[in-house]
């Protein structure tokens, strides 16, 4: 194995490689930054065009769009409120609000370190432990599957926010919108309402720009109408900052972020939207100050941003080894892989270990270059803030309209845009959270294909949702995340009283 990193090592440091990678970051920045844009569409463009390049050199760009994107997303996310890629909606709930208080160059340093860090930790995970730990995804039965998505769902729908009721009602909104289209077991119509448009569900990038990025939008122009949205931009636009001893004290963080973003790159399907929201969370749980998430907490961006970007390589893994993609963007690379005649599998370390440990080197150097691009860029993507509401407005609604439509050029698309940016209005104005709303769509279809195809394989008995002791384990911790969201409102209420008796003593 070190004779072909070593000898890898040496190919992908060539000049050609160097600068795919350079360019592949610089332009995967780029496309994350626009809203709309992901990092699986700026591949899957690139495929076709890396056709007549060296193997390499392909797979360098991609690594750079790749890491590159996943760290763009947090740009709009922070300085509009307006996540750039479907991974940074968690990025949104504490990276604007950083930003609306005059500290939006620090939430973009703190947004790169971390997506260093955890574009790193996934890269050496991917390098070090790659056949191992693809066996683990092949310990996950659909029972297991039920479980990972139903304590996702659940974590985020009972912690997030101060009332449980509008989180519940939020998760099953989410819910609802996934089930539209076929149902993929009787292959029926659900809630399409005779639109052919809906057979294949609602695109999640339609509920993301409609959901965050309307609202905002909106509340910027009424802003700039009563002529008071000029200042607070202009105060985030000149802080900048190095953050040297908040970044210190994000460390745990950061290593707990981690952790947990490998783990679920690991596993086919979930991808990194789930790894940030459920590094929030942890984030969230484990402060000492839990209320000040959602208002501009440090550490609810360098979770959100470092759980994302942990997801990267780690989701490399199983694609990798087994041919089977962890997540959207690794089944796009798994066809570039394709296109230039290398067959993913574990023949792939035998018969071509110079590109697939070439590729996997490509992906760590790619992490690392993110935090120069980042550190010397935040300075100037903070400046966007800078540009006047007139000008700022219709960008940011012409490229969300883009976009929107760009993803299967549908105007229908468009109208339903306009749909979602009118419910993320009146949510918002009940101050129901939005990010339950996107789990679910995510979510949904994944823990509703896994639990009935999970009680037909048990002949439609319950018990068929514990087959064996990880089940068993991961039903747990999600009743451990339900009867933690039920004690919790009982023990803030007698702290509160016993405070309120203190004070009267005294």
């Amino acid at each position: 194995m070190f004779e072909h990193l070593f000898d890898a090592l040496l190919t992908v440091l060539q000049p050609a490689n160097a600068l795919a990678m350079l360019g592949g970051t610089l332009l995967g920045v780029c496309i994350g930054a626009l809203p709309g844009l992901s990092a699986t569409m700026g591949i899957a463009i690139l495929i076709p065009l890396s056709f007549g390049l060296d193997p390499l050199v392909g797979l360098g760009l991609m690594a750079g769009i790749y890491n590159g994107a996943m760290y763009g997303g947090a740009i709009p996310s922070i300085l509009l409120g307006v996540p750039g890629t479907p991974a940074s909606v968690a990025t949104v709930l504490d990276g604007h609000p950083m930003s609306e208080q005059g500290k939006g160059g620090l939430a973009l340093r703190i947004a790169v370190v971390a997506s260093t860090f955890g574009g790193i930790a996934s890269a050496l995970a991917l390098l070090s432990l790659a056949p191992p730990l693809a066996k683990v995804t092949l310990a996950f039965g659909p029972s297991d599957y039920f479980w990972v998505a139903l304590f996702g769902l659940l974590s985020l729908a009972l912690l997030m926010g101060t009332n449980v009721a509008k989180g519940v009602f939020a998760a099953a909104f989410g819910l609802i919108i996934g089930l539209v289209g076929i149902d993929t077991i009787t292959g029926q119509e659900r809630f399409t309402f005779g639109f052919v448009e809906l057979t294949n569900g609602v695109n999640i990038v339609v509920v993301l720009i409609g959901l965050f990025g309307i609202p905002p939008t909106i509340k910027l122009a009424i802003r700039a109408l009563q002529g008071d949205a000029k200042a607070p931009r202009t105060a985030a636009a000149t802080e900048v900052g190095s953050g040297s001893g908040v970044l210190r004290r994000l460390l745990p963080t950061l290593c707990k972020s981690s952790v947990i973003g490998v783990f679920v790159g690991l596993l086919p399907g979930v991808g990194g939207n789930m790894a940030s929201f459920l590094s929030y969370n942890e984030a969230k749980r484990s402060s000492k100050s839990p209320e000040r998430f959602g208002h501009g907490a440090e550490e609810g961006v360098a979770a959100a941003e470092c759980g994302n970007n942990a997801d990267n390589s780690a989701a490399l893994v199983p694609a990798l080894t087994l041919g089977i993609p962890g997540s959207s963007v690794s089944a796009v690379i798994l066809g570039g892989l394709l296109v230039h005649g290398l067959q993913p599998g574990p023949a792939l370390f035998q018969d071509s270990p110079i590109i697939v440990y070439g590729f996997m080197l490509q992906m760590l150097i790619t992490a690392m270059l993110l935090l120069p691009i980042g550190v010397w860029g935040a300075r100037y993507f903070v400046r966007v803030l800078d540009i006047p509401s007139a000008m700022l407005i219709p960008m940011v609604l012409s490229l969300s309209i883009v976009g929107v439509y760009s993803v299967n050029n549908s105007m229908f698309d468009v109208y339903l845009l306009l749909v979602f940016g009118l419910i993320g209005m009146i949510l918002a104005h009940f101050e129901i959270p939005l990010a339950p709303i996107v789990l679910g769509v995510m979510l949904g279809p994944m823990a509703e294909e896994n639990l009935r195809l999970a009680m037909l394989l048990g002949n439609n008995e319950w018990s068929s949702l514990f087959p064996s002791a990880l089940s068993i384990s991961l039903a747990a911790v999600t009743l451990a995340v339900v009867l933690f969201s039920m004690i919790k409102p009982l023990v803030k209420n007698n702290l509160r009283k016993r405070r309120a008796l203190k004070s009267s003593y005294s």
